[in-house]
């Protein structure tokens, strides 16, 4: 990846918040308890009309037994391996410590250009102790910053655009974006680090190890879109912790920035209100939505039991029928990536475009043999059918009569429609106008 920059360091110095002010939003989750950012996080900036790409990651613990901070520091050395220009972020206010003096040891092996960012000069006097760090012993300037007043900020960023690779990055802005949602522990992040084939997000059998919504990339076989791995989304009344609200908080807006929702099921649970939740959050939305249940593999069935679990999960959907479901197994790499072909085929559904004359043709017979019912002794007619100019799939019937159809006719209507044209896993809207 070209025109990279990592920010990396111990806990609690502020890098999240540097993250933020650089991509100008709150994107990355801060909260004064150490190790709050767990996975790397990626956003973009620019600057001077330079843009780049920023990587947010955990904070880096030497020797640590934790399972998570072990972890991180794997995250941490893949950030530094993938960026092309390196922000060691330390704090003014604790001053030089032994983890920042084992995390410069880390740095020196490293040929890419190296910032260090002294954190929390928010005074003369603090910017006058950022000194210290030139113990560290790295051939760099040091450049005193208030990650939350952005003080300093600008004579780091004059610097580090200069530094930058010529070519721009790849503009993924147009890119299909499919957001992966579920419950806690379902599986989400196994999927993502198993589609690409390498360890993105931190994998743990603890429920809210993700907490960050997390983009990742994917440009292979013939397919190019951006993979959203979110937080686990639990009931309301479950959420204590502030870090697992604001984790929720960024699972929703994903799911409102994304084109399609891989909703993952846990096969050993069932489906459960709070995947109903998600998916209504989904319909709400206008989102193509594709159903995953996952860990099938644990699941004692026979030739039938995936036409039951369809059946009664259809039941609880109600309208919502026209969702597809796929039964898979992260663990074992079973029909994964018939997933992601489900995914890819709701958002081209999505877009869909139906030209007018097709639409009457196919429609237009079915109407005649099954016309609106008549209302107080008033015959509705439905003279023609178009597709809106909409964002999502939007169908208008112009009839004489337009305030007398009902929602049952609505149905069969919208039936009709999905036994003509590909629209699985799309919602449809229909409108009636006066002709």
């Amino acid at each position: 990846m070209s025109n990279v920059v990592a920010i990396v360091g111990r806990p609690n110095v502020g890098k999240s918040t540097l993250f933020n002010r650089l991509i100008e939003e709150r994107k990355a989750i801060m909260d004064d308890q150490s190790g709050v950012t767990r996975d790397r996080h990626y956003g973009m900036a620019e600057w001077n009309g330079r843009p780049f790409t920023v990587i947010d990651t955990g904070g880096y613990v030497h020797g640590s037994e934790d399972v998570f901070e072990s972890a991180i520091r794997s995250q941490v050395q893949i950030a530094v391996d993938e960026a092309s220009i390196l922000i060691f972020m330390v704090d003014c206010e604790t001053g030089l410590t032994d983890l920042d003096k084992d995390f410069a040891n880390v740095l020196r092996s490293t040929k890419k250009p190296i910032f260090i960012a002294a954190n929390k000069a928010d005074n003369q006097e603090r910017a006058l102790m950022a000194n210290e760090f030139y113990e560290l012993g790295l051939p760099v300037d040091i450049y005193p910053v208030s990650s939350v007043s952005g003080s300093g900020t600008g004579e780091l960023l004059d610097e580090l655009v200069k530094k930058l690779p010529s070519e721009n990055p790849e503009d993924d802005g147009q890119l299909p974006k499919i957001s992966i949602l579920g419950r806690p522990n379902v599986g989400k992040s196994s999927f993502v680090n198993a589609l690409l084939g390498t360890e993105r997000s931190i994998v743990t059998d603890i429920a809210g190890t993700t907490r960050d919504s997390i983009n990742s990339r994917y440009k292979m076989y013939g397919k190019d879109f951006l993979l959203i791995d979110t937080a686990g989304i639990r009931k309301k009344s479950k959420v204590h912790e502030d870090v697992e609200f604001y984790s929720v908080m960024r699972s929703i807006k994903a799911l409102e920035e994304s084109d399609v929702c891989i909703v993952m099921v846990d096969a050993t649970r069932g489906f459960e209100s709070q995947d109903m939740s998600i998916i209504a959050l989904a319909h709400k939305y206008k989102k193509g939505v594709v159903m995953m249940v996952n860990k099938w593999d644990t699941v004692e069935k026979n030739t039938s039991t995936a036409d039951e679990w369809k059946k009664s999960i259809y039941e609880k959907l109600g309208e919502m029928t026209y969702i597809p479901i796929i039964f898979t197994s992260v663990l074992t790499k079973q029909r994964v990536f018939q997933a992601i072909e489900l995914a890819m085929s709701a958002y081209d559904n999505l877009h869909k475009k139906i030209s007018t004359s097709k639409l009457n043709d196919a429609l237009l017979p079915d109407i005649e043999k099954y016309p609106p019912p008549s209302v107080k002794g008033k015959y509705i007619r439905i003279k023609y059918i178009t597709q809106l100019p909409t964002k999502t799939p939007a169908i208008a019937f112009f009839c004489n009569l337009p305030q007398y159809i009902k929602k049952p006719y609505e149905r069969y209507l919208e039936n009709k429609l999905r036994s003509h044209f590909d629209f699985s896993g799309v919602p449809l809207q229909i409108f009636f106008r006066k002709k």
